[in-house]
């Protein structure tokens, strides 16, 4: 079956706008003294002088110390003391959705002569317009942040921030609170004051 000219556009304009979720990197910006090489046992708590622990504060908590023990780190022995402090605090902010351009363009006109959707004449110069393109939608922005101590010094600290789009199916705390970590320990300990992007 052909499709007419009318049904190619509204063809056009339907795949344009079947466009899923906006996904963004996560940016993540390391700080040490010293490589971190020796492995401990570390205990997670959240930043001094803040609220009470929430249990989205706990998500991230736990995403942060699931990224601890998968690099060697190692739960404190009952009654034991520590061997290194990791403090975690995040925040949450809403923020607009930067506009997202699609990459599919119609162009009409164009010349004069044999062009045109049916062979005929055409007058004048062309148009091309975006498909699909949007306005911006909701977004929050997310900042995690951790730093470890052993004894009283710190030893490494750390920053991953990212733009969740609201809509996609993986903005629910636990998934966002796994990727900020996952990308903050990425080569873990990092190259100092190097800021990197993980998608």
């Amino acid at each position: 079956m052909r499709l007419t000219p009318l049904a190619l556009i509204a063809t056009a304009l339907l795949s344009g706008c079947a466009t899923g979720p906006q996904r963004f990197p996560v940016q993540a910006t390391r700080f040490h003294y010293d490589a971190v090489a020796q492995r401990g046992s570390v205990l997670v708590e959240p930043l001094p002088g803040g609220a009470p622990a929430s249990i989205e504060y706990k998500t991230y908590a736990a995403a942060v110390e699931a990224e601890l023990l998968r690099l060697g780190f190692t739960p404190p022995r009952p009654g034991a003391k520590a061997e290194y402090i990791a403090t975690v605090g995040f925040t949450r902010a809403p923020q607009p959705l930067p506009p997202r351009r699609s990459p599919i363009q119609i162009g009409l006109g164009g010349g004069t002569g044999g062009g045109g959707w049916r062979g005929g004449s055409s007058v004048g110069g062309g148009v091309s317009f975006p498909v699909g393109g949007s306005g911006a939608g909701e977004g929050v922005v997310t900042e995690l942040s951790v730093r470890l101590r052993h004894g009283a010094d710190a030893v490494w600290e750390g920053q991953a921030q990212s733009l969740t789009d609201t809509t996609s199916p993986d903005a629910d705390t636990p998934s966002i609170a796994a990727r900020l970590a996952g990308a903050l320990f990425s080569g873990f300990p990092g190259d100092s004051g190097r800021t990197i992007e993980v998608r």
